[in-house]
């Protein structure tokens, strides 16, 4: 790609300390050059955050949502253009980018018609008690690699509209249309309030360790939302972790097995099954166990694996080298614990291509069923009694998101209730809405984003208590 990217500290496009390949995972081989910080760049990057913090706080919160809603329109208006480099650098096909730019563009308006109104929580006549929300200063903004538009915006359209700044630091095998941003925000907004920086994973501890920062903001992997909590203790920084998940599917006995198990094969193979809320795991009824089975089967056999960049395309690449050796370590010792009715092996050509993957007849110790193997790779397990399957799916320390799949809604959502995640959807999958809190449960999160809950987190209170003097 001949293009020059660039980062973005105090409104200007930096050059970088040096650059790094960023790799086709359709192709396995390098096609841009990202520009890469050093320490000195991160601490140029908060010190201009945290310059242009006291001026952006004091912008009327109706000129600061109406800069997101200008974001939005100029990333609508390039929506071609960051879906065509999103596929480029992530791997969906071509249709699921636009999708997610598209969504990136209601997400921001989303945030930018939504306020945090004074509350009041006495008021006696001589004493008066308000509760206010003040913002909290610099944001460090991490985010992932598998859709890394849209988690962008989950927290910049927050930090702006409640009057903080930001520090974004994209993964760096996605870096790319986190820089086409900035070149948004540079047009559009005062110096500092919105920086970007790229490293390749040698920068974070800086970045959420530094004095400056008032609260980080990460989503990705558990383990490494562990060392983002660690290094924000230092300094009592604000958290907002949404981290990994091993959500589970149970289907009921009332339901068209072969129905559900469409709508269960998309909630698992959507974006190669890198999805933090995609179906994990699926739990079906022994009678229907057979023919759920072969459904799913017949609809990965089907599925178009190639390019995304190719129309027709059902199913892109794993973004990564690192993830695709860990999806084919599980499926590797799946096939020697289970039967595989589809997939099994990786694609013989360049890229990082493992096929849609259905394994039955694992025990429930099994790596694919106990960890989290973000790919395209499902297991389906078979039950017989309802409690001891909600008791299954909820047998380990992630709770994020699930599903219930039943006929009788009344006795769909009982279940769900019983689910001990953030978020349960019942015959529906991954209906994430901007309006709408999303946050886990356990060690899948700490905090949540989106819905009026999502400005809060980028915001302290600030309570006043007034009582009128007594006459003299």
């Amino acid at each position: 790609m001949n293009r020059d990217f660039r980062l973005l500290i105090d409104g200007e496009a930096i050059a970088g300390a040096s650059t790094f390949d960023v790799v086709n995972p359709a192709t396995g081989a390098a096609f841009a050059q990202c520009p890469k910080a050093d320490a000195a760049l991160v601490d140029r990057a908060v010190a201009a955050a945290k310059h242009a913090f006291p001026g952006w706080a004091a912008t009327p919160i109706e000129e600061r949502a109406a800069l997101v809603a200008k974001i939005a329109d100029a990333l609508e208006a390039r929506a071609g253009e960051f879906a065509s480099l999103l596929t480029a650098e992530q791997g969906k096909p071509l249709d699921q980018a636009m999708y997610e730019v598209m969504g990136s563009v209601f997400t921001l308006r989303a945030f930018a018609e939504m306020r945090i109104e004074p509350k009041t929580l006495r008021d006696t006549g001589g004493n008066v008690v308000i509760e206010h929300r003040t913002p909290l200063g610099v944001v460090a903004a991490i985010t992932p690699w598998n859709f890394p538009v849209i988690l962008v915006m989950n927290k910049l359209g927050p930090a702006l509209v409640t009057g903080n700044t930001i520090v974004i630091k994209p993964a760096p095998t996605t870096p790319l249309t986190t820089l086409l941003l900035g070149e948004i925000c540079r047009e559009l907004l005062p110096p500092g309030v919105v920086n970007v920086i790229c490293d390749q994973n040698d920068l974070g501890a800086r970045l959420t360790g530094h004095p400056d920062v008032a609260k980080v903001a990460f989503t990705g992997s558990t383990a490494t939302g562990k060392k983002v909590m660690a290094a924000a203790a230092e300094g009592v920084k604000r958290v907002t972790l949404e981290l990994g998940g091993n959500d589970a599917a149970i289907v009921l006995d009332d339901v068209n097995p072969r129905q559900v198990a469409q709508k269960v094969y998309g909630g698992a193979m959507a974006n190669a099954g890198q999805i933090c809320v995609a179906i994990k795991r699926a739990y079906v009824p022994e009678a229907m166990y057979d023919e759920f089975c072969d459904e799913l089967a017949r609809l990965a056999k089907e599925a178009v694996v190639d390019d995304g960049s190719k129309q027709g395309t059902t199913v892109g690449p794993l973004q990564n080298r690192m993830q695709f050796e860990k999806v084919k370590a599980l499926l590797e010792d799946a096939k020697a614990r289970g039967t595989v009715l589809a997939g099994g092996e990786p694609l013989d050509r360049p890229g990082y291509f493992i096929p849609p993957t259905i394994v039955r007849d694992l025990d429930d110790d099994a790596p694919l069923v106990r960890e989290e193997q973000f790919g395209p790779v499902l297991p389906v397990l078979k039950y017989a009694d309802i409690d001891d399957v909600i008791r299954r799916a909820n047998d380990t320390d992630m709770g994020l998101g699930g599903t219930v799949w039943g006929k009788d809604l009344t006795r769909a959502t009982e279940v769900a209730k019983k689910i001990d995640t953030g978020t349960v959807w019942v015959n529906q999958y991954l209906a994430i809405d901007a309006n709408i809190p999303f946050r886990g449960a356990k060690q899948s999160g700490l905090g949540g984003e989106l819905g009026e809950s999502g400005l809060h987190e980028y915001t302290q209170p600030h309570i006043i208590n007034a009582v009128a003097l007594e006459e003299a």
